[in-house]
C-alpha cells in the first residue's frame, strides 16, 4: 500500500471506547479496507477514528488523518497509527478536503458530527451530476442511517440510491471495493 492507492473516507464517532463493540468493527473496517488495497482517510484522532487507522496500519495500509488542529486545540496531533497528517483550519475544510481526496467513503456509527459527514458526503455525490462528474460512493452502516437516509429521500424529495445503506462494516467494505472496481 502506497500514497497513492485509491482512498476511502471512514467517517464515525470521536468518543468509543476500545471495549464498546464498535471499536472492533470499526478495526475490522480499516483493515478490510487496507487488504482490499485502498489507504484509509479519518479524522485522525480518537475513538472510532483511531479504531479504523489501527485496522489499516496494522494490515499493511496507509493511513491519511485529516486534524483540525484550530478547533480541537485540546486533541494533540494525530492518532499513533496515522502515517500522513493533514491539517485544516475549520471541520468544513476538514471535510471537503478529505472528500477531494477520497474515491469513496463510509459512515459507521456516530453522532452529530458524523452525521454532518455523511451529508456532506452525500451532497457531494450529489452535485458531481451537475459537473458531468461520476458520483463517488457513499456507503452508510447501520440501521441509524438507513432510516435518516430514508426520511431525508422522502422529506427532501433527493435522490437516496446516492447512498447504498449496509447492515455491517463487512458489508461496507465489499460494497465500497465493488463500486470501485479493479484499480
Amino acid at each position: 500500500m502506497t500514497p497513492n492507492s485509491p482512498v476511502v473516507a471512514v467517517f464515525g464517532a470521536s468518543q468509543t471506547p476500545a471495549d464498546h463493540p464498535n471499536w472492533d468493527a470499526a478495526v475490522r473496517c480499516g483493515a478490510g479496507l487496507a487488504e482490499a488495497g485502498f489507504a484509509v482517510a479519518t479524522g485522525g484522532y480518537g475513538g472510532t477514528m483511531e479504531a479504523v487507522s489501527r485496522g489499516a496500519a496494522e494490515a499493511g495500509g496507509h493511513v491519511i488523518g485529516y486534524t483540525a488542529p484550530e478547533v480541537f486545540s485540546g486533541r494533540i496531533g494525530a492518532n499513533e497509527f496515522v502515517a500522513e497528517e493533514v491539517p485544516a483550519a475549520t471541520l468544513t475544510e476538514r471535510i471537503h478536503v478529505m472528500l477531494a481526496r477520497a474515491d469513496g467513503a463510509i459512515a459507521l456509527d456516530g453522532s452529530i458530527g458524523t452525521l454532518a459527514e455523511l451529508l456532506i458526503a452525500w451532497n457531494v455525490a450529489f452535485v458531481a451530476q451537475f459537473s458531468d462528474e461520476t458520483a463517488k460512493p457513499v456507503i452508510a452502516v447501520g440501521e441509524r442511517w438507513r432510516r435518516i437516509v430514508a426520511d431525508l429521500t422522502d422529506d427532501l424529495a433527493t435522490d437516496g440510491s446516492l447512498v447504498t445503506c449496509v447492515a455491517d462494516v463487512d458489508a461496507a467494505v465489499a460494497a465500497v471495493s465493488g463500486a470501485l472496481g479493479n484499480f
